[in-house]
């Protein structure tokens, strides 16, 4: 890494972990699911427990196959009401109409936010299991906006920005709360709370000038490549890059914040108990402390056996080159196992980094 891009990395970091930066994150994967049948449906088929909860409560969940590996990871949102439009199908981006007529207004309503890389598997699920319910499917990722607000002062930005109380903010993570702006002619915004700052789902035209206001207020702009050290320092896995479709949530360390062991079933249950309550996973979500900075997808060994492959890399201001990795479990923390083909190496860690 240049020295000149590593003097602006630190700059960023420095704002994210002192002040509060801001990361424009609309690209991410977004869905709506309303009708009566919207909460019995999507509780069968991903991993936490969504009946019971209420409007402005939330929580993180994967979606699997029968076999308990991944398809995706989702951040779950109950709003107060439905909104009065038809549903839509074809691959989770566009706008395409299918059957349905009139639409009714349908409390709860369930917002699904999801990686990129995860949403045609999301929306094909949905449109495949919810024959049966009283079901329907809108698509959102083109609609709607999101902004990050990452830092100790987001708080105090949120206020500023949208002039509302503190009390007014969300307080646990995947809690969330409509706010209405002011001035003329202004949009409501959904302000959800995540373990670093705040959220914040938004009309995909009014985007631009949110960001203006949140910067006015002090917001500072950030790179997601900044984003990510926060994201990799806290052991934060990424799906389609540190957890795929051969991993089990558990291997990953997401049984957690996104696996109930106390609701019914849902696709993929027997293999995510069974493991849960009877076995070991072979596999272990790591930290890396590398000894220079490294592309993803080097293969880690201990000795000379395999033990999977670098996931995130990045290059932290505080910690200097980490990553994230699923390595098998004889690759505890304290080894140290050769990455990729080079002389690089690595001292594998629990996570979060400290």
């Amino acid at each position: 890494m240049a020295a000149t891009d590593t003097t602006a990395l630190a700059g960023e970091y420095a704002t994210l972990t002192e002040r509060c930066g801001i990361v424009d994150r609309s690209e991410r994967g977004k869905l709506a699911l309303t009708g009566s049948g919207a909460v019995e449906f999507l509780n069968g088929q991903a991993t936490n427990e969504l009946v019971g909860l209420s409007p402005g409560e939330g929580c993180y969940a994967a979606f699997l196959t029968h076999k308990g590996k991944m398809l995706g990871d989702l951040r779950i949102l109950a709003a107060a009401e439905a909104e009065d439009e038809p549903s839509d199908s074809g691959d989770g981006s566009g706008a395409d109409t299918v059957e349905g007529g009139a639409r009714a207004k349908q409390p709860p309503m369930l917002l699904l936010d999801t990686e990129r890389s995860a949403l045609q598997a999301l929306f094909d699920m949905i449109r495949r299991f919810k024959v049966g319910y009283d079901v329907e499917l809108h698509k959102r990722t083109l609609e709607c906006g999101l902004l990050s607000l990452i830092g100790p002062r987001s708080g105090e930005i949120a206020v500023r920005a949208f002039a509302c109380p503190r009390e007014a903010l969300p307080a646990r993570e995947h809690e969330h709360t409509p706010l209405d702006l002011p001035g003329p002619g202004a949009h409501a915004v959904r302000l959800i709370a995540t373990d670093v700052g705040f959220d914040v789902l938004c009309e995909a035209d009014t985007t631009p000038g949110l960001r203006t206001a949140l910067i006015e207020a002090d917001a500072e702009p950030v790179s997601e490549a900044a984003a990510e050290v926060v994201r990799v320092e806290r052991g934060r896995p990424r799906y389609g890059i540190d957890i795929d479709d051969t991993t089990i949530p558990q291997e990953a360390g997401l049984n957690e914040r996104a696996v109930s062991f106390t609701k019914g079933c849902y696709v993929g249950q027997e293999t995510v108990a069974r493991l849960y309550y009877k076995g070991k996973p072979n596999r272990h979500l790591r930290g890396l402390r590398l000894s220079e900075p490294t592309q993803p997808g080097a293969m880690l060994a201990l000795g000379e056996r395999p033990v999977g492959s670098l996931g995130s890399s990045v290059f932290s201001p505080r910690l200097g080159p980490i990553g994230l990795a699923l390595v098998r479990r004889e690759a505890e923390p304290g080894a140290t196992v050769s990455v990729g083909e080079q002389s690089t190496s690595a001292v594998v860690v629990e996570l979060p980094f400290q």
